[in-house]
């Protein structure tokens, strides 16, 4: 049984998939839930002539107040209680340590997050902060794929 949920969101579909089953793990075990958006900042500050970063850390943080409220009224429509977290990184942050750190403070008894499935190149560019935290956990993780409960997931699933 869990009693506290982390879900960490990021604005994507994948992410949505992600609140949503954590919405409905924490009311089918009337868990506390916490989704938990970290805002990336570090990238923008670097020291490019003419570059202000000001509107894009602006419009992160928008995106966070607004996925917040999103958040906050489908737990409210389930009958979830819990408070949607923003956080701020700074350059020297890596996100999925922060997530970790995050579901530790809160007493986390399960991590939800969405796995974007990338593969070949594009991982090893972008990595997987899901992998990350699946590696550094100490809790539970539900990993929730991109294309979860989507009929695209179920055609790819007959073709293989």
């Amino acid at each position: 049984m869990f009693t506290k949920i982390l879900v960490a969101i990021d604005g994507s579909r994948t992410s949505q998939r992600a609140l949503d089953a954590a919405i409905e793990l924490a009311a089918t075990h009337r868990a506390v839930l916490q989704p938990y958006y970290v805002v990336e900042s570090g990238p923008m500050y670097l020291d490019v002539p003419g570059y202000d970063p000001s509107s894009l850390h602006s419009s992160l943080m928008q995106q966070g107040a607004s996925l917040a409220q999103e958040a906050a009224d489908a737990m409210k429509k389930r009958g979830v209680t819990g408070e949607v977290v923003t956080v701020e990184a700074t350059a020297a942050d890596d996100v999925a340590t922060l997530v970790i750190a995050a579901s530790k403070a809160f007493g986390a008894d399960l991590l939800v997050m969405g796995m974007h499935g990338r593969k070949g190149f594009q991982r090893l560019i972008l990595g997987s902060i899901a992998e990350q935290c699946l590696r550094q956990a100490t809790l539970p993780v539900l990993l929730i794929p991109s294309a979860a409960g989507s009929e695209a997931a179920e055609g790819e699933d007959d073709k293989a």
